[in-house]
């Protein structure tokens, strides 16, 4: 990469001077070349100017992953428009609250999600707009007409490093999910992480690599993934959403050199009858995190996939990925396999206890880290992003693990009893409050148990109301309609009474621990 872009903005057009007619992007049968991305993305940030968005509003993407996705990313980059994804699973009243959070005065919208749209509009008094992305929603815009009305002149609006380029909403331990603002710089430091020649093999990307861009936008692992791609000059192939089947099928027509997954993701596809008589040769990576990957589906994906291994940790607070294993630690039989990996160039970490003093190698504590890649902090919550950053920079993870004396990173349990199922961070307060609601329940727990397909699944235990009764489906079906469906409860068990502790705390370990015996660690 010749000269360094000051900016995401200037990224686009660096590489369309650089790469041409060559395709950045290629979405269920249509290709769109860095040129033409650099034209399309004027248009998207000249028609929001046109609607009178002002730098520094918030527009939001309800949709499953496509080309025009990364349009309204980069358009609104170009404007000074922060955009906000949303996670297409969630239900409405979810949905609701992260758009009415960010204020988008637009909602562009996927046709697979229009009804949920309009059910909710009525409760979003700051949305003046909503763009139907492929049509197909006659009370809305349509999304290619309002681009290709405006022209492809660069607006060349002024942009700083500090400004923020997206704005990605986390799951809250409290319930409420909070928008986790990502600066230019956040993004730079993600992809440069070091000079190349500090980089690792695996971490060195070239214009012939060609991407998969499987996991959803609304997470780092899907933004971050597609700009990292675009930011090296690669081709990048966008799937629609996540399917096994469909994704050999990528492998086989695309030649697919790296890409990201989940490890519940991974399992899916190896699963497949066919996956055995795929040809891989053109893999040459495939980079894995989100959560702990069994030993046993990591063998079978090494002898299938026959490329190099990274796992990788980090949340979306550090942009992506700050820790770690590569290739040649993907050992049978070498117990750094148990481990997240080393930190990346330029990131720092720490074990600390709960006053925020380091401990030794070996002894478990919390892990906390400091980069250029953590967060400007969350939307309109000094308090809890003061919890989160301290005034050195430090960012607290909220998972346990310990560092052996190599700078290995060993994740142990996780601080916050948080659940990761399929890679989706569920925070138990959150399904206990649906569950409260139900006019029978007089108090619930929610615990993660191991499960072999989402790594993690969520189970609710309930004490029902005196002489009240209900079926386990109960209790499911009436949770679904308030909280996304991956968060529901897969099993409910009922009880008389929760354990406590003297002053009236929920023993979860209590709870946990059955399920949990004879497992080395705390998550799964």
């Amino acid at each position: 990469m010749s000269e360094e872009p000051a900016n995401l903005a200037d990224m686009v057009r660096a590489r369309a001077k650089s790469r041409g007619n060559a395709t950045a992007f290629e979405f269920e049968g249509r290709s769109t070349s860095f040129v033409e991305f650099d034209i399309k993305t004027n248009r998207v940030a000249n028609a929001l100017i046109a609607l009178g968005i002002a730098p520094g509003e918030r527009i939001a993407y309800l949709g499953k992953n496509s080309d025009i996705y990364f349009e309204l990313l980069l358009g609104a980059i170009k404007a000074k428009v922060v955009m906000a994804p949303v996670n297409w699973r969630l239900a409405g009243p979810e949905v609701a609250f992260i758009v009415a959070d960010c204020k988008a005065p637009v909602l562009f919208v996927g046709p697979e999600l229009v009804t949920l749209v309009r059910n909710i509009k009525p409760q979003l008094p700051d949305l003046r707009y909503v763009i139907a992305t492929e049509g197909g929603a006659p009370e809305s815009l349509d999304y290619t007409a309002w681009r290709d009305a405006q022209n492809g002149d660069d607006p060349k609006i002024p942009i700083d490093r500090k400004d923020i380029a997206i704005q990605l909403y986390t799951s809250g331990t409290t319930g409420k999910p909070k928008g986790a603002m990502l600066s230019h710089a956040n993004f730079f430091n993600l992809v440069q992480t070091g000079n190349e020649a500090e980089k690792p093999e695996w971490n060195k990307w070239t214009t012939d690599d060609v991407s998969l861009v499987a996991m959803p936008i609304f997470h780092i692992g899907g933004s971050g993934w597609g700009v990292m791609g675009l930011y090296h000059g690669a081709k990048g192939v966008i799937a629609r959403e996540f399917d096994p089947t469909k994704v050999l099928d990528f492998f086989e027509q695309s030649g697919i050199t790296k890409l990201f997954m989940v490890p519940a993701a991974m399992q899916f596809v190896v699963r497949q009858p066919r996956a055995r008589e795929v040809d891989f040769a053109k893999l040459k990576y495939m980079l894995y995190g989100a959560s702990p990957i069994p030993a046993a589906l990591l063998k079978e994906c090494i002898e299938v996939f026959k490329c190099g291994f990274v796992q990788m940790y980090g949340m979306t607070e550090t942009t992506g990925t700050i820790v770690a294993l590569p290739p040649e630690d993907h050992v049978e039989g070498l117990e750094r396999m148990r481990s997240a990996g080393k930190a990346l160039p330029g990131v720092e970490l720490a074990i600390v206890d709960p006053n925020g003093k380091r401990l030794p190698p070996g002894e478990v504590g919390e892990i906390a880290t400091r980069s250029g890649s953590n967060m400007a902090g969350y939307w309109n919550l000094p308090e809890a992003t003061a919890r989160a950053l301290d005034a050195d920079g430090w960012l607290r993870t909220g998972d346990a693990g310990y560092m052996d004396s190599d700078g290995y990173l060993y994740i142990h349990d996780r601080i916050k009893d948080m659940i990761i199922s399929g890679g989706e961070n569920i925070y138990p307060a959150e399904v206990e409050s649906a569950i409260c609601d139900h006019p029978d329940v007089a108090e619930v727990a929610v615990i993660g148990v191991p499960d072999d397909k989402w790594g993690e699944a969520v189970k609710a235990i309930v004490v029902m109301k005196q002489g009240k009764k209900a079926a386990a489906s109960d209790i499911i079906n009436f949770t679904r309609e308030r909280i996304a469906g991956f968060k529901t409860p897969k099993t409910v068990d009922f009880i008389e009474a929760l354990p406590r502790n003297a002053s009236g705390k929920i023993l979860r370990r209590h709870l946990r621990d059955p399920y949990w015996a004879g497992k080395d660690r705390q998550v799964n």
